[in-house]
């Protein structure tokens, strides 16, 4: 089987991002972002999700985090895409619950070639911290983008906005472990009756 890994980086004006994943992984995990809360919830997706994670960044993290955790969800989805391939093989959907005390979050995620955000979310707060809670929807809106995936986050309930935010992300990573595994009854075999994805 082929190693699916891979290196991006991204290089503009607000940030410079790269980015290794290993999606056979067993979710170590390496972070400088400069954005403390969000190394915080993609730790979550890597152990999760069973994905070898490293992410440096250096943003206008002085002006607010927005720049820098857009472009990170950007170049998180560039270096998804091209760790899977030809995706031939691919369970390609995925789906997971997940609840953290009074919280309960849903995400299904389908690996289509097809960007697609549908999330949400009734923060009870504006923050987490230093976090504005908005971002986590900045992020996966660039995952979705450079990805092509579909993907529905549904909170279901929650109080506590941490709480809601960490149930996102660790049912995002549980959800995507489902769906980037290789099915052995589909060895070889594109997931799609299209003949690609």
């Amino acid at each position: 089987m082929a190693e699916r890994k891979a290196k991006v980086s991204r290089d503009t004006l607000e940030t410079q991002i790269t980015v290794e994943v290993n999606l056979d992984g067993t979710g170590q995990s390496n972070f400088e972002t400069g954005v403390p809360f969000l190394d915080h919830m993609m730790d979550q997706i890597a152990r999760h999700g069973l994905i070898d994670l490293s992410v440096q960044a250096n943003g206008d993290t002085e002006i607010d985090d927005h720049h820098t955790v857009e472009d990170i969800g950007i170049t998180l989805g560039q270096a998804f895409q091209q760790a899977l391939g030809d995706k031939k093989g691919l369970r390609r959907y995925g789906h997971a619950y997940v609840p953290l005390d009074e919280a309960l979050s849903r995400v299904v995620v389908d690996f289509s070639g097809r960007p697609g955000l549908e999330m949400f979310v009734d923060f009870t707060r504006a923050r987490v911290g230093d976090f504005d809670v908005d971002l986590a929807y900045e992020f996966f809106q660039g995952f979705v983008n450079h990805a092509g995936v579909s993907l529905h986050i549904d909170n279901l309930r929650g109080d506590n906005t941490h709480h809601q935010i960490e149930t996102i992300f660790k049912a995002f990573g549980r959800a995507v472990r489902m769906a980037i595994e290789l099915d052995p009854r589909m060895a070889g075999v594109m997931p799609s009756t299209k003949g690609t994805l």
